[in-house]
C-alpha cells in the first residue's frame, strides 16, 4: 500500500508514476508545441471558461505533477524546462496547431490577469515566456492557409484575366 493523502486516496506507486510519465512523454512526442502556465489566482469558473477555451481550439490542457513532467522531458533530453517546473504549472499541448495553446494561454493571461505563460516548446525546441508569447502574435493555422490560399491563387486570377482579354481581343 501506498501512503495516504489528506483526501483518502493512496498516492501512486513507483509503477503508476512511471506509467503517467511515460503518458506524458507520448504527449509531448506527439504534440506540435506545449505552453508551461502558472495558472494561480485563478477562479473556478474562470479556469473552467479558460479549459472550455482550449477545448475550442484543440488544445489539451492538464493540470500534472511537476516532478512527473520533469523526469519525461529530462528523459526526452530537456533540462532547459527544469527551472520552470515549480510551483502550480498546467500545461497546454497542441497537436493539430502549433501557436494554439500560446496564443489561449496568452488570451487567457489578459483577460484574467492573475496567470502568465513560464516557457514552452515550440518545433521540439525551448521558447522562453517572450518567445511564447512572440507564438502568439502569429495568425492561426486556419488563417495562414486562407492567407496561403489568397496568395496562390493571385497569380492564377490576373492569367485568367490576361487570357480572356486574349480571348475577348481575337474574337473581335
Amino acid at each position: 500500500m501506498g501512503k495516504v493523502r489528506h483526501e483518502g486516496h493512496l498516492s501512486p506507486t513507483q509503477q503508476e508514476k512511471r506509467e503517467i510519465v511515460a503518458q506524458i512523454k507520448q504527449t509531448i512526442e506527439n504534440s506540435q508545441s506545449f505552453v508551461i502556465i502558472d495558472y494561480k489566482g485563478l477562479t473556478v469558473a474562470q479556469d473552467t471558461e479558460f479549459r472550455a477555451e482550449f477545448r475550442k481550439n484543440d488544445v489539451e490542457y492538464k493540470v500534472l505533477k511537476n516532478t512527473l513532467v520533469r523526469k519525461a522531458l529530462n528523459e526526452l533530453g530537456y533540462t532547459e524546462f527544469d527551472e520552470a517546473l515549480n510551483g502550480p504549472s498546467a500545461f497546454a499541448f497542441g497537436t493539430s496547431d502549433a501557436v494554439a495553446p500560446a496564443k489561449v494561454a496568452a488570451e487567457g493571461a489578459k483577460k484574467y490577469g492573475k496567470m502568465q505563460i513560464k516557457c514552452g516548446m515550440f518545433d521540439k525546441k525551448f521558447a522562453d515566456a517572450a518567445t511564447c508569447d512572440a507564438m502568439s502574435k502569429v495568425p492561426g493555422r486556419e488563417t495562414l492557409l486562407a492567407m496561403l490560399v489568397s496568395v496562390l491563387s493571385a497569380p492564377v486570377r490576373g492569367l485568367a484575366v490576361a487570357l480572356n482579354a486574349i480571348a475577348e481581343k481575337q474574337g473581335q
